[in-house]
């Protein structure tokens, strides 16, 4: 409990001790108005207080003047115990809420205390402590077992492993090497690394994560627009109702005592707080829990919006794939060694920094001296020749085999197909593939389960593109597209779903920006270091695990439950006990839990969002 939290639970138990022994000692009088009068004012001079207060700034109708009206009435009435009573079970309800909030906050807080104090930079030969914002791009910083990575940069000697999980959720250490790119907020957990600065501290990964939460409380759901509009006009219809039942029945009917006693049960009865508190705290726990688990939401509108989901459309390279080319298959010409065609096609690629050239060479395995290889010449839209130990190679498509008067073999391969040949001779193809993410069959499975249609938007050949929905178990499929081409496909996807149904667009968050800004939820992928990525989507998941997508769209349904279910609860137990005040079949003590036992039961069950978070 904080310090302030501490005072008023010490408030509630002195003023329930004093409360206790004027109820033993059940003095009379004017002793005993004096008696109840110390305990009231105990746990209750700050109600009255923010009451005087708030309605000499011109805010009258708020739960503090609804207490103070409805007690100080019951005191006028004689009624002294229960006045102090309602103030005590209020101001626990209070409490119980107050801790609750902060509760989620530091939770919150705690996962999202990434921003380093200091950072260590090279100054004059020497390691200087520093604030992070004045270091400049370009300066060298030193980060140490133990610390926070404080800027995003690359590492120029070292070798490290990095826990992640504030960023990305997940458990597992990174492990960095000399030329890797390293993100602020990461955590330094072995070797000392010494880093250069690619990017102002304002610019970073981590000023841009903490950017984001902090602004996610202003964008809030429709649900909670809804909630602010109603207490808006439910507190002063409820406080003119009360004032309409304390003085027109007894003109008809007598017994004024009666009927102000009712009009106060009905004031304490009607305190909206159990919806004005539970319900942004649901979409804050919401936030949280999604935050744990590496999800970052920008608000709590596209979380409402996440739970409406049934149409989830793929870019292809770097979402559903690795964005990785590798060596799928050697085929062979009749009478060669897969062994001397990989050999060759190696050869041929010696000099070459195509994703393609690399992806045979790591298949190859071992180094090749580029002594070995020469006269390598690069053939636009066909290949490469080379000499590979005094014999000419050559790599590429059907075109540069058949300048060299060969006739290239083909088949049925899925891939960019690359044709070898070596001193005139045909040796085969080699199949070179985007391998799927490990994560992607099951995550599309699972959406699949939840109801939820799945697409596929790729500029890649059709037959690619079929391939991969195919292994997948896609429902469609759209091929060779340009970004433009995309954000025509989303559109018609748009106008066929229904009303209050949204459509997700998961993309890497660089090229796609153009599509994720069109889709009703923006959702990137692997979004550390990505500015694009952090500025373009509503949702970011903070690695490129798919299976973070259902269980994100799983917790936005859950929400979206536990609100509908606060919102019915609350509402239907103070329209009940507001019948039952008006006609006097409610005590006091009855309309304290319409409004105290309410508020604590809906802000318990919003704080499961919060500990959904944590599994």
């Amino acid at each position: 409990m904080t310090r302030k939290e501490k005072k008023a639970l010490a408030r509630i138990l002195i003023a329930g001790a004093l409360l206790i022994a004027v109820s033993i000692w059940k003095p009379t009088g004017y002793i005993a108005l004096a008696a109840y009068l110390i305990p009231y004012a105990v746990v209750g001079w700050d109600v009255l207080w923010k009451a005087v207060r708030n309605i000499a700034h011109g805010q009258v109708f708020d739960e503090n003047f609804l207490m103070a009206l409805a007690t100080v009435g019951a005191l006028a009435l004689g009624e002294w115990s229960e006045a102090v009573g309602v103030m005590l079970f209020y101001q626990v309800g209070e409490l119980f809420q107050t801790h609750a909030v902060g509760k989620s906050r530091r939770s919150i807080a705690a996962l999202m205390d990434i921003r380093p104090d200091t950072a260590s930079v090279l100054r004059d030969g020497q390691f200087v402590e520093a604030d992070p914002e004045e270091a400049a791009v370009g300066d060298v910083i030193q980060v140490k077992p133990g610390e926070k990575v404080p800027l995003d940069g690359r590492v120029l000697t070292g070798a490290s492993t990095l826990d992640t999980a504030a960023l990305t959720g997940e458990s597992v250490p990174r492990s960095v090497n000399v030329g890797d790119e390293i993100v602020s907020g990461c955590v330094n957990l072995t070797g000392v690394l010494t880093v250069e600065v690619t990017k102002p501290f304002g610019e970073s990964t981590v000023a841009k994560i903490l950017e984001l939460v902090e602004n996610a409380a202003s964008k809030k759901a429709p649900a909670e627009n809804f909630i602010t509009r109603f207490a808006r006009v439910y507190t002063p219809a409820v406080v003119i109702g009360a004032v309409c039942l304390a003085f027109i029945p007894p003109i008809f009917l007598g017994g004024w005592a009666d009927w102000l006693h009712r009009a106060l049960i009905f004031l304490v009865i009607s305190c909206p707080c159990a919806l004005v508190i539970s319900i942004p705290l649901a979409f804050f726990g919401g936030i949280g829990g999604a935050s744990r688990r590496g999800i970052l939401v920008k608000g709590g509108n596209y979380l409402e919006q996440l739970s409406h989901v049934q149409t989830v459309v793929f870019d292809k390279t770097g979402t559903l794939t690795r964005g990785v080319f590798e060596l799928e298959k050697l085929i062979p010409a009749e009478g060669v060694d897969q062994g001397e065609l990989l050999a060759a096609a190696a050869m041929a690629e010696t000099y070459s920094d195509h994703p393609i050239a690399q992806s045979i060479r790591r298949a190859y395995g071992a180094e090749i001296d580029p002594a070995r290889v020469t006269d390598v010449k690069e053939l636009a839209g066909q290949g490469v020749t080379a000499l590979a130990d005094g014999a000419a190679v050559a790599a590429g498509n059907e075109k540069l085999m058949a300048a060299m008067g060969l006739q290239a073999q083909s088949g049925d391969e899925v891939g960019t197909v690359v044709h070898v040949a070596k001193d005139g001779k045909y040796l085969g193809r080699a199949v070179i593939v985007d391998q799927v993410k490990d994560s992607a069959p099951a995550a599309v499975a699972a959406l699949k389960a939840q109801g939820i249609r799945t697409v596929m938007l790729t500029g890649d050949a059709q037959a690619v593109g079929q391939a991969v929905g195919a292994k997948l178990g896609l429902d469609e499929v759209h091929a060779q597209l340009l970004p433009g081409d995309k954000v025509a496909a989303v559109e018609r996807l748009l106008a066929k779903k229904a009303p209050k149904a949204a459509l997700a667009y998961v993309g890497d968050g660089v090229n796609d920006a153009p599509v994720l800004s069109r889709a009703d939820v923006g959702v990137a992928m692997g979004a550390m270091g990505s500015d694009a990525a952090l500025e373009a989507a509503d949702v970011v998941l903070m690695d490129d695990d798919l299976g973070k997508l259902p269980a994100a769209m799983e917790l936005a349904r859950k929400c979206g439950r536990i609100v509908k279910q606060n919102i019915v609860f609350a509402l239907g137990v103070k329209g009940l006990f507001l019948i039952l005040g008006a006609f006097g079949l409610a005590s006091m003590w009855e309309a304290v839990f319409a409004d105290v036992g309410v508020a604590v039961i809906a802000i318990l069950n919003s704080g499961r969002m919060l500990a959904d978070g944590k599994k």
